[in-house]
């Protein structure tokens, strides 16, 4: 792909300059935001190889094979940030694609673009949304103007895809252009808030997947252990017995309500504002293309897509995002307490409580022989983190959008897109490499019981209180079992 060349370089009486781009034969995918250190003079009239474009604030060259154009350009140059571009979020760029294609199969209707024009674009934006040229898709994600700089990389491709298909040149923006033809009747502020959308709708359809094959997988094993008996505990102290079972299963069962909520929360991402365009206006639009665009957009994505009940409401509220986010927050505390209780249960294999018994994945020290750590579970701790933090991210990015516009729903998306992801990632971590091959050491389970004064709770069904707490403490300062303790004070 490509690297970007650089720094607009004046000369004396020659103000005119230009933004050169590497060959991109030989590089890999998505290495577009790799700067070059140098820096060099650009001639007044560009190598064969690279195509001028120009917009309000001038002139630009261009690889002459690129499918981006100069907004995309100019974004890269502006905003060299996380190294992490646009074409890793496939969701966010197949949303946006089969989005214009809707829109431009209605402005064909009206006659808003030529007829000629339908078949490339739909190709283009079909290609699009199937993953091809996501090479292309090189603004870094984090940028400024609310998406603008995302949305028009995704039309200048379109276009310039659609350019090849028609046998045109590259660039050839009177055949089809990006914003004229493929932004017609659109606005960032209606089709990027729709798309980051209709993205994390189809990536928490991944999440869940991913949560409800873990619950399965926790539920085999309560399954599995269910007449393991074993000590319970509140505050890391000994309390009443239960089974290994019940232990699992409980963790089943509260991330089984989780799935149910991700199964019914992302619903309020299938109610978006296409139509209302700027800030929910629906200037620029036709009454036709605003009465039907939603209906095409919901055909095509086959979802129960609405319109907004408000589009100038919806052009900057960004409560569904909060929300979803706060959900992914919620699964991140349960994941990391099971974690927290998978690494406590493991500990030792001697010193520690030993009760469960973690697949050993990796050596543990470069120091310690013998020594294996509980290296899955960490990882899951870590992610959850990272969630907590993206949450607090999303909070304050929701929280500082004025008037008519969230300028901030570019973090918005990226963080919660990032904690689904990360959530989706380790949880199938967790499951194929902790979980299932998780086996419980029922010996150790069955002495630390036997140990405990765990029996004194159901003794007091039938004595004292105080009966039973005087034999619990005998059993504790002999350090004789219950069964003992109780036997030797009722021979006294």
């Amino acid at each position: 792909m490509l690297q970007l060349l650089k720094k607009q370089v004046s000369t004396a009486g020659k103000p005119l300059a230009y933004h050169r781009f590497r060959s991109v034969q030989q590089l890999k995918p998505l290495q577009v935001s790799r700067y070059a250190d140098e820096r060099r003079v650009i001639e007044r009239t560009p190598p064969p190889e690279f195509r001028i474009e120009r917009d309000s604030l001038g002139e630009f060259a261009l690889p002459a094979h690129a499918l981006f154009g100069i907004h995309t350009a100019r974004a890269v140059e502006n905003f060299p940030i996380s190294g992490r571009l646009i074409g890793e979020f496939p969701e966010l760029i197949a949303a946006l694609a089969r989005i214009k294609k809707a829109a431009c199969k209605i402005n064909v209707q009206e006659a808003l673009i030529p007829t000629h024009l339908l078949d490339p674009i739909v190709q283009a934006c079909d290609e699009i949304a199937g993953g091809q040229f996501a090479e292309w898709f090189v603004v870094d994600i984090y940028q400024g103007g609310a998406g603008t700089s995302t949305n028009m990389n995704v039309n200048e491709v379109i276009a310039n895809r659609s350019l090849q298909l028609l046998g045109k040149q590259l660039g050839d923006y009177e055949a089809v252009d990006p914003i004229g033809h493929i932004n017609r009747c659109q606005s960032t502020n209606d089709c990027y808030a729709s798309a980051v959308r209709l993205a994390l709708f189809a990536l928490n359809t991944k999440l869940v997947g991913a949560l409800d094959s873990l619950v399965l997988s926790l539920s085999r094993k309560a399954r599995q252990f269910a007449n393991v008996e074993k000590l319970g505990r509140t505050q890391l102290q000994d309390a009443v017995p239960m089974t290994a079972g019940a232990e699992i299963g409980a963790c089943a069962s509260s991330l089984r309500e989780d799935v149910r909520r991700l199964n019914e929360l992302p619903g309020m991402f299938l109610e978006i504002n296409m139509g209302g365009t700027a800030i929910g206006s629906g200037v620029g639009a036709t009454t036709a293309y605003r009465e039907k665009i939603v209906g095409a957009v919901a055909e095509e994505f086959d979802l129960p897509i609405s319109p907004a009940h408000d589009p100038y409401e919806a052009s900057w509220d960004v409560g569904a995002f909060v929300l979803y986010s706060g959900m992914l927050k919620r699964l991140a505390v349960k994941l990391s307490k099971i974690a927290n209780d998978f690494r406590l249960l493991s500990s030792g294999p001697r010193g520690g409580l030993g009760e469960l018994v973690l697949p050993e994945r990796q050596a543990g020290s470069s120091l310690m022989p013998g020594k294996v750590n509980p290296v899955v579970p960490e990882a899951l701790n870590q992610v959850a983190f990272r969630v907590f933090g993206l949450d607090t991210s999303i909070t304050f990015a929701a929280e500082a959008g004025q008037l008519q516009l969230n300028a901030f729903e570019p973090l918005i998306f990226s963080s919660t897109y990032e904690a689904a992801s990360l959530l989706c990632s380790a949880i199938r971590m967790f499951e194929t490499k902790c979980v299932e091959g998780l086996s419980v050491d029922q010996d150790i389970c069955l002495a630390k019981l036997e140990l405990s004064t765990a029996r004194a709770t159901e003794a007091a069904v039938n004595l004292s209180y105080g009966r039973a707490a005087e034999i619990a403490r005998h059993a504790l300062a002999s350090g004789q079992t219950w069964e003992e303790a109780l036997r030797d004070l009722s021979e006294d």
